[in-house]
């Protein structure tokens, strides 16, 4: 089993740019692929990015590429979402994810097995 903590949220500026952590426990981590996702007020919960094992193969959602990017550091436990250009559209929780499936850039919620509880970004205009 993996536990999943996210950390690095908090309230920016539009424009503004924030790194998003998630530190997995356990020792099989590198086992996993990983994803980010993230629900606003009232809407459901949307894929974000998402990155295979090795970190080789990454996976976005079209209308964030360019802004955000996934990376991962299997030696310390840690997939890293950095956002840039923000904007007040961007404002949701955002969630870690893990993947069983090592080799998956999945966009699918239900390809994940393991979920942390969120950090709340929040972009003002």
């Amino acid at each position: 089993q993996v536990q999943l903590v996210e950390s690095g949220g908090g309230s920016v500026q539009a424009g503004g740019s924030l790194r998003l952590s998630c530190a997995a426990s356990g020792r099989t981590f590198s086992s996993y692929a990983m994803g980010w996702f993230r629900q606003a007020p009232e809407k459901e919960r949307e894929f974000v990015a998402a990155i295979s094992r090795s970190g080789g193969n990454t996976n976005y959602a079209d209308s964030l590429k360019g802004r955000f990017i996934i990376s991962r550091d299997n030696a310390k436990n840690t997939v890293y979402l950095q956002m840039t250009s923000l904007k007040p559209e961007d404002t949701a929780v955002y969630y870690c994810a893990a993947n069983r499936a090592a080799s998956s850039t999945s966009p699918y919620q239900a390809s994940y097995d393991y979920w942390g509880q969120g950090t709340q970004v929040t972009v003002s205009s």
